[in-house]
């Protein structure tokens, strides 16, 4: 499919543009292995947990800014056939930063558990979450870094969400949605 996709890209044929992100995180109900593992247990009271490295950058998306970046794209008539990284935060961050960063917008203590490699793989044998996520292991064993310079320097007045931001926009709504049970 994604052949002849961009075969026909190549040909005009049709209008296509393709936008690329990293993992999400985001607020709602926003699925995300960084959501699941961070954000959703520091909400039940719980050490968040950090696959496989914590010492390896990340590049995540707010899951706000993805939408918001496909939507620039899609109403921009010139950035059709051609491949996009939709709008990163610019701040190169270690999944321990990033935990830590989460741990202290939610008033928790710094505090979170690595899951090795090994344990994951096992986990997959009883658990589908713990499947779908082995099979990404490797993005985890090294930096995974996205460069969304492009799309940036096209949409200059695009704001992009810092992670701090993102976290604190997480925990209100947690907040909110806690106050008015």
């Amino acid at each position: 499919m994604t052949e002849k996709v961009l075969d026909e890209m190549e040909r005009k044929q049709i209008p296509v543009l393709i936008g690329r992100a990293p993992e999400f995180y985001g607020p709602g109900k926003t699925q995300s292995f960084t959501n699941a593992l961070i954000v959703d247990r520091l909400k039940a009271g719980e050490k968040p947990r950090v696959p496989v490295r914590d010492d390896r950058l990340r590049t995540l998306i707010w899951t706000p800014d993805a939408s918001r970046g496909l939507a620039r794209l899609g109403n921009t008539p010139d950035a059709f056939g051609q491949t996009w990284h939709l709008p990163c935060c610019d701040e190169r961050l270690t999944y321990a930063q990033f935990a830590a960063l989460a741990c202290e917008v939610f008033g928790k203590d710094i505090s979170y558990s690595v899951i090795g490699k090994w344990a994951l793989i096992a986990a997959g044998l009883v658990s589908s979450g713990a499947r779908e996520m082995r099979e990404l292991l490797p993005r985890y064993e090294h930096d995974n870094l996205f460069d969304s310079t492009k799309f940036k320097q096209r949409f200059p007045d695009f704001a992009v969400t810092t992670y701090r931001a993102g976290l604190e926009t997480i925990w209100r709504e947690w907040k909110n949605a806690q106050a008015s049970r």
